[in-house]
């Protein structure tokens, strides 16, 4: 059984489909108020897909319960990583693509996105994925498991193009994190698209519109035909 999810669909019959994953302590909710503002007319009929993170407790926030796709064990969020938590998120990831390809959209026509947390597990999900995906959009976060991704990416996603954006004024997710996973996904052979912006740990405006021309050349490039 695959996790709950808010799901939007732009039009009839959807040719292509977004799995967005959140931030710890928010829910599917969060990002969905986005679509309008982020969907181009001329784009064909999408699935917006947004899981809700299990409910753990979350060892930095005192053990408070919420939902959260791993632990956070401290500060320092890219040591002492939870491991099994990221990984089980991941199957978590596998089984909402597989769900789409059941309901008629391939992997190849599936971006993932995330925010933080989120975007965390929308990297490291789809560079391990078995089938190849349309991209990866990877907000205010950083590549975790990193020492791993190397031997543990899958041959399928070897040439995946990667949207990065991160706030330079980032107090959760330091900036600086994001650049080295920047810089080791184009050490891997990745196409990585990023932005800076003059920011803290959210969206603007500016970065919805670099995503929709991302997104854009995503739709109307190599993708499958419906």
């Amino acid at each position: 059984m695959t996790l709950p999810c808010v799901e939007i669909e732009t039009a009839a019959n959807p040719r292509h489909a977004v799995i967005w994953l959140h931030g710890l302590g928010a829910d599917g909710n969060d990002f969905a108020p986005l679509v309008p503002q982020l969907v181009d007319p001329g784009w064909p009929p999408l699935r917006f897909v947004f899981p809700h993170a299990p409910i753990r407790a979350v060892t930095i926030n005192a053990g408070m319960h919420m939902r959260a796709w791993y632990d956070i064990l401290g500060v320092r969020i890219a040591d002492r990583q939870d491991e099994a938590g990221i990984r089980a998120s991941i199957g978590e990831l596998d089984a909402l693509i597989a769900r789409e390809a059941e309901r008629g959209i391939p992997a190849a026509r599936v971006l993932v996105a995330g925010f933080s947390q989120g975007g965390a597990i929308a990297l490291a999900g789809s560079l391990r994925h078995a089938s190849a995906l349309a991209g990866v959009i990877a907000l205010s976060t950083y590549l975790p498991l990193d020492d791993r991704t190397a031997a543990e990416r899958h041959p399928a996603n070897a040439g995946l193009a990667v949207f990065m954006a991160h706030g330079s004024f980032d107090p959760i997710v330091p900036q600086s994190l994001g650049l080295a996973s920047r810089d080791q996904l184009r050490q891997l052979g990745h196409e990585v698209a990023w932005h800076s912006y003059p920011m803290a740990h959210q969206v603007c405006l500016e970065e919805i519109a670099d995503l929709r021309d991302w997104i854009s050349a995503r739709l109307t490039g190599a993708l499958p035909a419906a």
